[in-house]
């Protein structure tokens, strides 16, 4: 397989703390986990009303639902992009290390803002870790997470957006910031909000220092991802939490469940699993 990180896209990793790979899956792999997260929603892409309304089977939105977050983990249309080689090439290449397990994360599905509608006009910008525990020189390789974009995603259509300078000023930054600082939300005065703009199949991956989140859409289209992250497996183990996980189409901690049970309802199993899926998971260990 050719060469998926590049030089220059690494030194633009390290510099700004994020890089976007073009077409890590393919266009059909995206449109098949749309065409599933109509299906958990219930709503119709031909009918913007319903997207402003719970999921069908659902009383009231979901927790998270109002930054697009949707409780959708194992399908395996998600499996697809999970275990295919190319995104894990990006992976292993700018962590330098073959032997990787997966995260598993959820969907995202925001629809445009609306005036009369406020429940989804929201834009965000923090860490997904704890910051007030740091010592410098920072490790190598970094921590990192990732989105995939599962369709076009213009710069105003509520996708990823981080905070780049900061990240280039990191250390001074810190060193700066009053002892009672916020160990997850940012002061981002003096810094700009960038949007990072790709297309369907495109991966961004960012070091989990990198001050991020989800904008407001502006545009008349829902924003489509999915997260997706690895990091370095530890040789010979399995992962049992994990492959229990995905044998019974369960979320991780962190995430609220769907109370539906959609992915366990009648005639499912758990993904269909590649030699790479099944190491990725944890169910078969790296050597």
């Amino acid at each position: 397989m050719e060469q998926v990180i590049s030089a220059e896209m690494r030194d633009f990793f390290h510099a700004n703390g994020y890089i976007l790979v073009k077409g890590v899956v393919p266009k059909q792999n995206c449109d098949s986990v749309i065409e599933t997260i109509w299906a958990f929603t219930g709503q119709r892409p031909d009918d913007p009303e319903s997207w402003y309304q719970p999921a069908s089977g659902m009383d009231t939105f979901w927790k998270h639902q109002r930054e697009g977050m949707l409780p959708l983990f194992h399908h395996q249309t998600m499996w697809d992009n999970r275990q295919h080689p190319r995104l894990y090439r990006a992976f292993a290449e700018l962590l330098e290390e073959e032997r990787l397990w997966v995260s598993i994360d959820r969907v995202n599905m925001k629809p445009p803002r609306r005036e009369d509608f406020t429940q989804f006009n929201t834009g965000f910008i923090h860490w997904d870790t704890d910051t007030s525990k740091l010592t410098f020189p920072l490790p190598r390789p970094p921590r990192v997470q990732g989105v995939l974009y599962l369709a076009d995603t213009a710069a105003d259509q509520g996708g990823f957006q981080c905070v780049p300078s900061l990240y280039r000023d990191f250390e001074s930054w810190i060193a700066a910031q009053p002892d009672d600082r916020h160990p997850t939300l940012p002061d981002i005065t003096g810094h700009d909000i960038v949007p990072i703009p790709g297309e369907a199949g495109d991966l961004l991956i960012w070091d989990v220092l990198l001050a991020h989140g989800n904008g407001q859409n502006y545009t008349s289209k829902p924003r489509f991802a999915q997260y997706i992250s690895m990091f370095p497996a530890v040789p010979g183990v399995c992962r049992d939490d994990m492959v229990e996980g995905w044998r019974n189409r369960t979320g991780p901690s962190f995430a609220p469940e769907d109370p539906r049970g959609w992915e366990r309802g009648p005639g499912t199993e758990p993904a269909r699993l590649t030699e790479l899926g099944r190491k990725l998971l944890g169910q078969d260990p790296w050597p």
